[in-house]
């Protein structure tokens, strides 16, 4: 059974794997405080739909809660252990199944089976305060083994802890002109496909929400890392296929296990 994946735009895809809708970091706003929406439109309603929805971390552009709000009840949530405690927001989302997840911890959706990984990230809400939740990435398994990779540096471990992919969804850029510790640019992400060795990647979190009023500020940012993704996994991992997705574009990928 192939595996369907669409990119709705910075950190949120869907996966089709096994008859099983999977949404990570749901984001459906044209504006997030700071950042507008540049590019592409808002997902549609059909993208709000899925059997679970994955939460890497807490950051406003990837736990977003009037777009968890718009999830239909029912759906599973997975977010990093403590994660209520330190949204509180999240506890008013009754009408969705809320599982606190860790790195190593492992839960089934239907066929699926979905494992939290660990990720080089500042999960924290907010830039001060305690750490209270990890940052996670996200392996999804059924017909492929899916790696969803939130926000993340490149580490030591990286494919240790993944274990083996055939497709990965890597964060390419970010949301501003310059990148801090714990992300992955163009090059960095590249690396990190050749330490991975999937079958196919998709670049995410890039060309997608730009901050008001920054639009003359290395706007080479905004739109150059997919193409210099591309570019630079053909020289460090050739062995695998790219597919550089328009926003609400799709791709569907054979099993390739």
């Amino acid at each position: 059974m192939p595996v369907d994946i669409t990119w709705w735009g910075h950190a949120t895809c869907t996966v089709e794997d096994s008859n099983v809708r999977v949404l990570t970091d749901p984001v459906f706003a044209r504006r997030l405080a700071h950042l507008r929406r540049r590019r592409g439109e808002p997902p549609p309603p059909d993208a709000w739909r899925a059997d679970v929805a994955l939460v890497s971390h807490l950051h406003a552009d990837h736990l977003h809660l009037p777009s968890l709000a718009r999830l239909a009840p029912g759906t599973r949530l997975l977010v990093p252990r403590g994660a209520p405690r330190a949204v509180p927001g999240l506890r008013r989302l009754g009408h969705l199944l809320l599982s606190e997840m860790g790195p190593g911890d492992e839960t089934s959706v239907g066929a699926l089976r979905i494992r939290a990984v660990a990720a080089r990230h500042d999960g924290r809400r907010l830039p001060l305060g305690p750490h209270r939740s990890p940052a996670l990435g996200y392996v999804v398994e059924g017909e492929a083994r899916t790696y969803f990779a939130g926000d993340t540096g490149l580490f030591e471990d990286m494919a240790k802890e993944v274990g083996p992919i055939e497709v990965a969804l890597l964060p390419v850029g970010g949301w501003g002109p310059y990148l801090g510790e714990g992300h992955l640019d163009a090059g960095r992400a590249a690396e990190a496909l050749a330490r991975l060795a999937p079958h196919s990647a998709v670049p995410v979190h890039y060309g997608t929400y730009w901050p008001i009023g920054m639009d003359a500020v290395r706007p080479h940012e905004f739109h150059a890392p997919g193409e210099e993704f591309v570019r630079l996994a053909a020289e460090r991992a050739p062995d695998v296929t790219v597919h550089r997705l328009g926003h609400g574009e799709s791709v569907r990928l054979g099993d390739a296990r």
